[in-house]
């Protein structure tokens, strides 16, 4: 049995995650300060100066601190909340209260789940905050002083403020509120209540707006207000503060104090926020690793769980998308998604431990739906900062909903997920939904240069049609799993634009221009890069993006030439693990790379991903402040850690198909909801064993058949069964499972290395070939001289099939101008998985005059299916 338990909450380091690391953005971005499972609040101190511009408000190579802020999310790549500092000073109020810091050392930090503590300036101020979901309480131990103070630093936050206010109510409270947001420069804003209500009277008060002071007023209404309380502390040096928030007034966050914590008991709640992260922490148990390594793993865990969060009040009011006040009709009413980030990974956990809180999750989405019209693209307060390409509430809800999230309404989901998917929108501003929606329906790719409307340096083109693609593959999967089977079959026909982008002349996916050709030269190239990555691909490169389409890795190995090949091409890949943006290599700090190494599964060569997955965790995280490879994106790279550890990943959104690894610990359990488990035996197991020898499974009600190319299952008996895939699938989630894994230090190439036993990949409404010319993109030539192209035609699956093609360009002169390909004969592999491609067709181009023309070559196969154009611009020189 595992040893560690009881209290997983003890081994959480929450400091881990606060520094930063060589590779831009190098900030982990975590807060170390107090907070419960999906709380509305989130007591953690800021610090200066390094921590400005960190989204979790905390620096670790910082030595002050400026208050301690009652908002806050975890790993953003932008200032995110940090609403209302109070920080805690001795002497008298200044000048500038709103600037005012103190020093501390991190010597005197205690922090741990739901807790945190410290001592701050040369007086030693000991401060020490626990919470509830809505509410936390501080006890503030000031030295012997007849000025002991705490500053509300109402307007204090590192975002823009709209307006504030703040009210001293008689000698115990103090209330008021901010008006703030726009994350990432967006035009997102929310309202931010709040109360504070002390243990014994103040014996003076002040607010000040800006840096006027005014000693003994009770009100202050700007955009720049804060307050003041001052106590003495000859005699008794403790003050207790308690305090409520609410997005929706000040009366709901009094009453969600009252509710909550009625009284004044600070190790009360520190035992009910252990009781709590020990029960959701202890979902997992694993045990026979290193200290260190249990540190790790739960701390990731820990950090895995902290968003969404609750943004409804006890009475279930909250503030809608459409700025008016809504009740939740769920337990609770949800925000801060980070759906780009997330839908990887982390809502697949979430959903596995906490099925009927991500139930509610969902639900939230679909209530933005209904009150905004659309999904949004990034949920937070107040409405949807829309950062990041994709439509990727689409794979959340349908991921939620594979791994056990059933508590909402699908239905409604569903629709909401079809009418973004098929209905342009305009007129929200940075709230579209699917800002290249047109394009994409129409050419079935989005032209390169076009621009994140959030982040104008960023063209996406490439990356966003990879995004809406595997968008429109969870809309089918979900489709699906409610029987609308016509509805499935034509979202899985869009599931295989990104065969538009494939380019098998380079062997990667490109962005096409908005002539349809790709840039000329290799698919890697620095001529094209810009601040957001290379042209076409926000924050990555065609090398990175490449891996982007788990929903088919059996169309993409056989495109680039085969399983050995695609392997071959993923090893080089890893040459460097956490490359950057400008790097034709893996940046496992950045999402789009969150799941290639799982995918050598799907190339018939898992050892390969059972050294990449191990390399990645051994050296880039660690139970230290740099404690991942970027920033954490509220769980994005935590939840990777978490499912690496675990030897398992969610790799094709949508579904609860798992690739396989291997596990870190000797012993595991998973404790599903139902009260089922999934165990894992793994004698030996290590830093240093990551190789799988052996493998069998027991108490699965569903075992993988080899029915070819890795797509397809079959039932079988929950009897004890020797396992040579290295997937699982998603009926192990539901009956449970018993897995034993036999682990080496040296790899075993055959195990799981048939290509019939591979990852499973979704082929319906696969195109069946990419046609290509070699040279690619763009060419050059004299006028009057001939330019010979090969033209060829790479197929995306096995079979015979025929390919007609027909070229033309006005002005150019094209011999020959048409033909027939012939795919498949001479392959050799049975079942096989890939078809042979045909001998490339010499094409001679000329033109007579000198100018820009361009050449399209359209394809049809024998059965009748349009395949991607292929573009090429010449152009003719005098």
């Amino acid at each position: 049995m595992p040893s560690a338990t009881s209290d997983p909450s003890a081994l959480v380091s929450p400091l881990d995650g606060t520094g930063s690391g060589p590779v831009a953005p190098g900030a982990v971005g975590e807060f170390p300060g107090a907070s419960l499972p999906f709380g509305m609040i989130q007591w953690s101190p800021d610090t200066v100066p390094d921590a400005e511009s960190s989204g979790g408000g905390y620096s670790y190579a910082d030595s002050q601190i400026n208050g301690f802020s009652l908002t806050h999310l975890s790993g953003t790549g932008c200032p995110a909340y940090q609403d209302v500092p109070i920080l805690p000073t001795v002497g008298p109020i200044g000048t500038d209260p709103a600037a005012a810091t103190e020093i501390f050392s991190h010597g005197t930090e205690r922090p741990s789940p739901g807790r945190f503590a410290v001592s701050l300036g040369a007086a030693g101020i000991e401060t020490e905050l626990a919470v509830t979901t809505r509410t936390g309480l501080a006890r503030v131990r000031f030295p012997a002083s007849a000025q002991s103070n705490l500053l509300l630093k109402v307007a204090g936050g590192p975002n823009p403020v709209g307006a504030s206010t703040v009210h001293v109510v008689g000698d115990h409270e103090v209330v008021g509120s901010v008006t703030s947001g726009q994350f990432c420069q967006t035009g997102t804003n929310y309202t931010l209540h709040f109360v504070a209500v002390f243990d014994r009277p103040f014996v003076s008060s002040g607010t000040w707006d800006g840096q006027t002071v005014s000693p003994g007023a009770r009100a202050c209404s700007s955009r720049s207000c804060g307050g003041y309380v001052t106590f003495d502390s000859r005699r008794n040096r403790d003050v207790l503060m308690k305090v409520g928030i609410s997005f929706v007034s000040v009366a709901d966050a009094m009453a969600n104090l009252r509710a909550e914590d009625p009284e004044w008991s600070l190790s009360h709640l520190e035992d009910s926020a252990a009781r709590q992260w020990d029960g959701l922490l202890g979902r997992i148990t694993v045990g026979g690793g290193t200290w260190s390594d249990e540190r790790t793993f739960y701390t990731a865990l820990y950090h895995s769980l902290l968003e969404p969060n609750v943004v409804s009040d006890v009475n279930g009011a909250y503030a809608g998308s459409d700025g008016r006040v809504h009740r939740t009709r769920g337990a609770a009413e949800y925000a801060n998604f980070s759906e780009w980030d997330t839908y990887r990974s982390d809502i697949q956990l979430e959903a596995l431990l906490a099925p009927g809180r991500v139930g509610d999750m969902v639900q939230s989405l679909v209530d933005d739906a209904h009150q905004g019209g659309w999904l949004p693209i990034l949920a937070i307060v107040g409405g949807d900062a829309s950062q990041d390409s994709g439509d990727s509430a689409d794979p959340i809800i349908a991921s939620a909903y594979a791994f056990g999230a059933r508590n909402f309404d699908v239905r409604a989901a569903l629709a909401a997920m079809v009418k973004g998917a098929t209905q342009a929108e305009s007129g929200h501003g940075f709230e579209i939904e699917r800002q290249y929606l047109a394009e994409y329906l129409t050419q079935h790719f989005v032209d390169a240069a076009s621009l994140d409307l959030t982040s104008i340096d960023y063209s996406l083109g490439g990356s966003v049609t990879l995004e809406y693609a595997l968008d429109d593959f969870s809309i089918a999967q979900l489709a699906q799993a409610r029987g609308q089977t016509a509805l499935a079959a034509a979202m899985m026909q869009r599931a295989h634009n990104w065969e538009y982008l494939f380019d098998p002349a380079t062997g990667y996916v490109q962005a096409r221009g908005s002539d349809g050709s790709f840039p000329a030269g290799p698919a890697f190239n620095p001529s094209l890069f810009e601040p957001g990555g290379q042209l076409g691909f926000e924050e990555g490169n065609p090398i990175q993006y490449t891996w982007s389409v788990p929903q088919d890795l059996a169309g993409l190995a056989s495109l680039m030439g085969g399983d050995d090949r695609a392997a071959d091409t993923l090893s080089a890949f890893f040459t460097q693990f956490n490359a950057g943006r400008y790097q034709p290599y893996d940046w496992a700090g950045n999402e789009p790379s969150l799941w290639s190494p799982w995918e050598f599964d799907a190339f018939a060569a898992p050892w390969r991903t059972q050294s990449a997955v191990r390399d990645i965790v051994n050296t880039l995280y660690a139970d230290a402040p740099v404690a991942e490879p970027g920033n954490d994106d509220l769980g994005a790279l935590s939840s990777w850690y978490v499912w690496a550890a675990l030897g398992l990943y969610p790799i094709t959104p949508g579904t609860a198909t798992l690739a396989l690894a291997s596990p870190l610990f000797p012993e595991t359990r998973i404790h599903l909801a139902d009260g089922r488990q999934i165990v894992e035996h793994a004698p030996g197991a290590s830093r240093n064993t990551p190789f799988v020898h052996t493998l069998s499974v027991s108490g699965a009600d569903l075992v993988p058949s080899r029915s070819g190319c890795g797509v397809g299952a079959s039932r079988g008996t929950p009897s004890e069964t020797r396992w040579s895939q290295p997937w699982l699938p998603a009926t192990v989630l539901s009956s449970g499972a018993t897995l034993t894994f036999g682990l080496a230090r040296t790899p075993d190439a055959a195990w799981g290395s048939d290509p019939r036993a591979a990852l499973p990949s979704y082929a319906k409404g696969r195109l069946p070939a990419v046609g290509y010319t070699v040279p690619s993109g763009a060419v050059s030539a004299a006028a009057g001289s001939p330019l010979t192209l090969r033209l060829g035609v790479q197929p995306a699956e096995p079979g015979d099939q025929t390919v007609q093609w027909h070229a033309s360009g006005v002005g150019l002169s094209l011999s020959p101008d048409h033909g027939t390909f012939v795919l498949g004969r001479g392959a050799t592999d049975a079942p096989a998985c890939s078809a042979a491609a045909p001998a490339p067709t010499t094409v001679a181009v000329q033109a007579s005059t000198p100018g820009s023309y361009v050449l399209q070559v359209q394809l049809e196969t024998g059965s009748g299916a349009t395949l991607p154009p292929v573009v090429v611009d010449v152009n003719v020189t005098g």
